[in-house]
């Protein structure tokens, strides 16, 4: 598989892995269970949870490798060759907004869920989602175009290189259809 060809799956990865997470942090909003784990980063009993807190610390895990997907997409953007200047301001607008995330999560849980804080944490996941949208659509349209574009270059190069005339038909052959005729002028 091609970087560009890699970079596409990956970028669309993350925004899969983004999506999972907003549902999830919807679910731990709504369902009430948002300071199961009442303490931040972790929940008690350290990295192995206990059954109460399996919500609350799924979504904290989500958020975990969803923060690493997008800043290892930032990563390979930065270090495509095919990658224009957009996809790469944007993917650094993700990865801020995604640290922003991080903390702002910890605010929220330290501070008891306010509710101008939970709002502003949904505000900042929008502009993070919004952002690896147009990473990735940004990423295929470029790949897209680079493919168009190297294939219109090898049509037009072996258009230049091909001197020898087209086929013709023989006259003998019946079933054959007449593809000039005298009348076209040709």
């Amino acid at each position: 598989m091609n970087y560009d060809k890699f970079l596409q799956v990956f970028s669309l990865i993350t925004l899969g892995v983004l999506f999972g997470l907003m549902f999830m942090g919807g679910y731990v909003s709504s369902s009430g269970v948002g300071l199961s784990c009442p303490k931040w980063p972790l929940c008690p009993h350290g990295l192995v949870p206990s059954p109460e807190f399996l919500i609350e610390y799924t979504h904290r895990t989500i958020a975990a490798s969803t923060g690493l997907l997008v800043l290892l997409t930032m990563v390979f953007v930065l270090r495509g060759k095919n990658s224009v200047k957009s996809t790469k301001i944007f993917s650094i607008i993700a990865t801020c907004a995604v640290l922003g995330q991080i903390f702002l999560g910890g605010v929220v849980i330290n501070e008891k869920l306010r509710a101008l804080l939970v709002t502003a944490h949904l505000g900042l996941g929008l502009i993070l989602y919004s952002s690896i949208i147009f990473v990735v659509m940004n990423i295929y349209y470029t790949n897209l175009r680079s493919k168009l574009s190297s294939s219109s270059t090898l049509n037009s190069a072996t258009s230049i290189t091909s001197t020898a005339p087209p086929p013709t038909r023989s006259n003998d052959d019946k079933s054959s259809v007449k593809f000039f005729s005298n009348k076209s002028g040709l």
